[in-house]
This record gives C-alpha cells, sequence and structure tokens, in this order.
C-alpha cells in the first residue's frame, strides 16, 4: 500500500486565557510539535495570568485574539454602556441578522481587546478569529475586515466558510450560514491570508475525540486546512466550563501516542495554514 500523500494541518487551541491551565497545555502540545496556535480571550479575567505564562516561552505558538461577544463582561466603555454583560450566542445571533447589534460600540470593543493583547504582549495578534465564531456575524465581520486594512501588520483571519466533517452536521451549516460564507467570499475579495478548510466542530461529548480526530484528519485539505480545539489538560468541572471533560479528553489525546501514531498514518503534519486563494 502507497503512503498517504503529505498534507499541513494547523491545529489551533482557542479560549487562552478564558480558562486557567489553557495557556500552559497549549505550550506544552506547541513544544512537542502537536499544536501550530493558540487564540486568547482578553476580556477575560484570567488573560494577564495566561499572557505571563505565554510571554515566559522561548518558542510559543503562533498567538491570535479570540474576539469574544458572547461569554463574560465587554472592556470598553462603549459596550458596557449597552451591555453589561456580553449576550448569548443565541441572541447575538439574532440581533446580527436583524441588524439591531450596536455595530459602533462593537467596533470600540474589538479595539479594546486588540490593546488588550498588545499592552500583554508587546505586539499585535498573528490573525484574529472569534469565540463562538461571532467575527463572522453580519456587521461584526466588516468592523473587524476594516480593522485590518488599518493595521500597519498583516493580521490573518479564521474562515468559517467551509466547515468539514466528520459528524455535527447541523452545526457546521449553522457555522456556515450565519457568516462564514459571507466572510470567507469578503477575505478572497481583500486579499486577507485565511485558511480554505476549517475543521474541529463537534458537541463536546468527551467520548470518541480520537475517532473524531482520525476524521477530521482524512476530511483535511493539502493545505490551507486549520482545525480548532479546546484542550486543557487541568480544566476542573464547573458550571462556568460545561466542556471541562472535553478539555481533558482532548488534551489526554492531543498529548499522547495515539495522535503522533494518527497524524502519521493520515500522512498529515502540523504547520501553518494561511493562504490568500479562495
Amino acid at each position: 500500500m502507497s503512503a498517504p500523500a503529505a498534507r499541513v494541518l494547523a491545529l489551533c487551541v482557542d479560549d487562552v486565557g478564558l480558562v486557567e491551565g489553557v495557556a500552559e497545555t497549549a505550550l506544552a502540545l506547541a513544544g512537542a510539535g502537536r499544536i501550530h496556535a493558540a487564540s486568547c480571550v482578553t476580556n477575560a479575567p484570567g488573560w494577564r495570568a495566561a499572557a505571563t505564562t505565554l510571554a515566559a516561552a522561548a518558542r510559543p505558538p503562533e498567538l491570535g485574539l479570540h474576539f469574544n461577544l458572547s461569554e463574560g463582561a465587554p472592556l470598553s466603555a462603549d459596550l458596557r454602556a449597552r451591555w453589561p454583560r456580553l449576550p448569548a450566542l443565541g441572541r447575538l445571533l439574532v440581533a446580527s441578522h436583524l441588524g439591531r447589534l450596536p455595530l459602533a460600540a462593537i467596533g470600540a470593543e474589538l479595539r479594546a481587546q486588540l490593546d488588550a493583547f498588545a499592552d500583554a504582549l508587546g505586539r499585535t495578534p498573528d490573525f484574529i478569529d472569534g469565540h463562538q465564531h461571532v467575527h463572522a456575524l453580519p456587521g461584526v465581520r466588516t468592523i473587524v475586515l476594516d480593522a485590518l486594512a488599518a493595521s500597519p501588520r498583516a493580521v490573518a483571519v479564521r474562515s468559517t466558510g467551509h466547515v468539514a466533517g466528520p459528524g455535527a452536521a447541523f452545526k457546521r451549516r449553522i457555522i456556515e450560514a450565519s457568516g462564514g460564507r459571507a466572510l470567507a467570499r469578503a477575505l478572497v475579495a481583500r486579499g486577507i491570508a485565511h485558511n480554505r478548510v476549517l475543521l474541529g466542530a463537534y458537541d463536546f461529548d468527551p467520548l470518541g475525540y480520537r475517532a473524531r480526530m482520525r476524521g477530521w484528519l482524512a476530511a483535511a485539505p493539502a493545505e490551507g486546512g486549520l482545525l480548532f480545539c479546546h484542550p486543557c489538560a487541568s480544566a476542573r468541572t464547573a458550571t462556568d466550563d460545561p466542556i471541562a471533560e472535553a478539555r481533558r479528553s482532548e488534551a489526554a489525546y492531543l498529548g499522547g501516542d495515539g495522535f503522533a501514531a494518527d497524524l502519521a498514518e493520515a500522512g498529515v503534519t502540523i504547520g501553518a495554514a494561511w493562504t490568500r486563494d479562495g
């Protein structure tokens, strides 16, 4: 049997700063060559401690802003005046598609979260994505893309226009239809670096993560694939972290021999995903 064709896939750890221990897990996985990037929630109470951990790393992964409009409290006074607490995702989805988002205040919040990243790490992020994919929503995506146009440094954006399986078909279609496809078109039109295919969507059932990963590896393109994940080796089950068990399951698998074997069997190496092509 011939060896599978070589493919490059980026793995990105989400929620750095949102949950204690994610930064440490991301750095351990990056040091082992198991992930390529990590995305940071800078309005979270744990961001400063996480940033200190990241700043002390000799070779940190690519670091991005995980723009957050759906959990916790805003950083900016403008958005706090409208939303003392950020709305749940369902409310945000409805408001965005009805054209009822406070867009000027959301622009101020993006600037505040970007500033919090730069203040803590001394530089702009390598990329921007969204907690629960909010960066692709109508109105929000224009704010994000216009902010990048004014940036002196090229910043990539996570595309949610093509979310590949296995499973979670309804969730994947909602991500694409709620703004992902429009975002993908805009990224190509503006020449902004992005991923072609997004992988990693599932229901956070802690069982069967390896089987899902094998399916994602099989669906990964030759290049331009990005898989988002949420590992945390020290996650504690709590009411404010309903996916703690899934975080531990992901961390155990991604740091173990099984993942290395699955990468080799699929002919996949971990690396950068960004492209400017469609």
